[in-house]
């Protein structure tokens, strides 16, 4: 039987419980331990696909299709595994599958109600995500008292009597706020908090208290006290200079070996963090520096771009330097031109997104990236926008665009895929999910990934369209990859250029700090080359 571990947050959200939970995670299957972890979003979507960047930043998509919370993506990275829909659980999808089975009559006329069919329905998913695992790890979203969060935190609060209180354990990450005025740390916000779960059941046995200033040992002895935990269970979370130093962090303080206490197992070994402290170091102390600048029209939002962020990092601690990201509106470069704006970039990188909002300051942006020979690469929406640059400026096709952000146009060298002209509903209709591409030999795809074809993530509608591939191909521009079954292109790139390639995948859903993935390994390493290049480096 597996063992759970549930994670709860309070007093505020974006405290970590996502990097709390992936961090026991990475611990924990380097001990040996077969390790799963599933968010328990209380939210009423049915999944994170038509959730607006601004709000819940980045749509994170799992090998068969399903469009995720952010926090699925820190779980991947971290213990290295491909998770599914399975691991994702919202209000939505629990309240769906309820009303479906009591439209079928499943429940045999009975009423239908929170408890015990709802939370029932929870506890069914978090089992599902114990088959074949030893340890799972549920991270429940929100804030203890929201009120959308109530029937999940009654769901885990019943399976310690469901399978039993030995293979059950509670942590509870909290917040010791600052106050400035005061000039000292304050545990009352964790003391309600803790207090709030108990009341309606649930006893926290570890505490993960985020801070910005260490915590003394009288502080950490008050809060064990008045939170009936010992004090070797008040786990400190200070702000680190990388969220991969967390588990390092984590594992001095004895984190796992406690939460493998109270779960009464044994570990197999001790875990090698070798890998890790090698990310750490690279990341906290690289030989050089490389400036990328990413175009988007969500820039504002930390988080919409998350998995593009964290996979630059991760190819630039692969290259020891220090990947400087400078975010950029697509609408700025429209206002003050490509020059005043991309100016000094050693790479650009369009990620992928939706709508005619900035599309031009994109398209600009790639022109700039194809003239000045600067590294490109382009993600999704960041392939289209360079076919629709090229295509304009050096096949001269006039009105050359995307039918997504032009339906009238003469020439949509972009157009919307066959098997989406008949759908109407924009939750989970896309194309989503792993695709084979298949790879031209001797194109820097090909070098790069050092495979004849891969398996990558998708999460579009529209599509190169092959009716022009011809003119452009005659003009220079190369397909390096295609998706056979469709013929559907893949990836382009140009050969007399030093890296401009774009893809119609996502390859950033499936870079790992330990593993960078080979496309931005070549584009950090041709941005590396860039600034080696220039007057005044040896």
């Amino acid at each position: 039987m597996a063992k759970y571990v549930f994670v709860t947050g309070g007093v505020v959200s974006s405290l970590g419980k996502g990097i709390t939970a992936a961090s026991l995670g990475v611990l924990l299957k380097k001990r040996g331990f077969r390790v799963s972890i599933i968010k328990l979003d209380p939210y009423l979507n049915v999944d994170a696909g038509t959730m607006n960047p601004f709000q819940h930043g980045e749509v994170f998509v799992t090998d068969d299709g399903a469009e995720t919370d952010l926090d699925l993506g820190h779980y991947e990275r971290f213990i290295d595994e491909s998770l599914s829909a399975d691991n994702n659980v919202t209000t939505g999808k629990i309240y769906s599958s309820v009303i479906s089975k009591e439209r079928r009559g499943d429940y045999l006329g009975g009423t239908v109600q929170v408890i015990p069919h709802i939370t029932n329905e929870i506890q069914e998913r978090i089992l599902r995500a114990g088959e074949g695992r030893d340890v799972v790890i549920a991270e429940i979203g929100g804030t203890v008292g929201d009120i959308e969060g109530q029937p999940f935190l009654e769901a885990i609060r019943q399976m310690a009597t469901r399978v039993g209180r030995e293979n059950v354990i509670y942590c509870h990450v909290t917040l010791v706020p600052w106050l400035e005025a005061a000039r000292e740390l304050k545990t009352k916000p964790t003391q309600h908090s803790v207090q709030e779960l108990r009341r309606i059941g649930i006893l926290p046995q570890i505490l993960v208290c985020r801070s910005h200033y260490a915590i003394e040992d009288e502080m950490r002895d008050k809060m064990a006290l008045f939170c009936n935990v010992p004090p070797e269970a008040v786990i400190q979370a200070l702000d680190e200079p990388t969220i991969y130093k967390v588990p390092l962090s984590l594992y001095e303080q004895k984190f796992d070996t406690l939460v493998l206490k109270y779960l009464s197992l044994e570990s197999p070994r001790e875990p090698d963090l070798a890998d890790w402290q090698r990310v750490v170091d690279g990341f906290c102390a690289p030989s050089g520096e490389v400036e990328v600048v990413m175009v988007g029209k969500y820039i504002n939002h930390k988080d919409a771009y998350l998995s593009v962020t964290e996979a630059l990092y991760h190819a630039g601690i692969h290259h020891d330097v220090r990947v400087r990201i400078r975010s950029v509106e697509a609408e700025d470069i429209e206002e003050q031109g490509a020059d005043a704006i991309l100016s000094g970039a050693c790479g650009i990188i369009v990620p992928g997104g939706f709508g005619s909002r900035g599309i031009e300051g994109k398209i600009a942006a790639a022109r700039y990236a194809r003239e000045k020979k600067i590294p490109y690469l382009g993600l999704c929406l960041g392939m289209q926008v360079a076919v629709v640059e090229f295509a304009r400026h050096v096949c001269g096709i006039p009105g050359a665009n995307s039918s997504e952000i032009d339906p009238g146009c003469t020439s949509p060298v972009i157009h919307l895929m066959e098997e989406q002209t008949h759908v109407e509903d924009k939750g989970g209709t896309m194309r989503l999910g792993v695709y084979p591409c298949d790879l031209v030999a001797g194109t820097k795809a090909a070098d790069a990934y050092g495979a004849d074809q891969v398996l990558e993530r998708h999460r579009h509608r529209y599509e190169f369209n092959n009716d022009y591939r011809s003119r452009l191909e005659e003009k220079g521009m190369r397909i390096a990859g295609v998706y056979a079954k469709k013929n559907l292109v893949e990836i382009v790139e140009l050969p007399d250029h030093p890296w401009f390639v774009g893809v119609q995948f996502h390859p950033e859903f499936r870079s790992r700090p330990v593993k960078p993935h080979p496309l931005f390994m070549g584009f950090i390493g041709a941005a590396v080359q860039l600034v080696d290049s220039k007057p005044g480096r040896e």
